[in-house]
């Protein structure tokens, strides 16, 4: 069976939606994200549950990924609730949003557990995802309360 690994690039805000709903309940190190002013560049190494597999695996079979995320063309970066010392804090990627200013620049959003969250301030969407090797079995799956089976979302 084929390694069928993900490679998405994001442009526009939809595309950037897409790109957030693979990376929701992703997990990465503090140690594990970058910003580097000089290259107009933040990159992040995360874990990420792997959500199109899931919808159609057993409950034994759902898995994790390391996946690279960029975001280029950044001009600055806010943090909250996160200390960049703490490199071996983990968290849990909650949502990668899109808030436009003087269009096509704007700020992203990476909104984590513990209202943890890094502010990109960029000239343009301009992002890619991409699965960095094979998948390992997940220990157990994300849950959200009221997103049950039949459950009124």
């Amino acid at each position: 069976m084929a390694d069928n690994q993900l490679k998405l690039i994001a442009l526009d805000e939809q595309d950037l939606e897409i790109v957030s709903s693979h990376l929701q309940d992703a997990v990465v190190r503090v140690g594990d994200l970058a910003y580097v002013p000089s290259q107009k560049r933040f990159a992040a190494i995360l874990n990420r549950f792997n959500w199109e597999k899931a919808t159609t695996a057993a409950a034994n079979e759902n898995e994790r990924r390391r996946t690279a995320l960029r975001f280029d063309r950044v001009l600055g970066a806010q943090i909250r609730s996160l200390r960049p010392s703490a490199s071996d804090r983990v968290l849990s990627l909650l949502a990668v949003r899109f808030e436009a200013s003087e269009h096509p620049s704007g700020y992203v959003t990476l909104t984590f557990s513990g209202d943890a969250s890094i502010r990109l301030h960029v000239e343009c969407i301009e992002a890619e995802l991409t699965d960095l090797g094979p998948a390992w079995r997940a220990r157990s799956k994300p849950q959200h309360p009221g997103a049950e089976p039949g459950a009124d979302s």
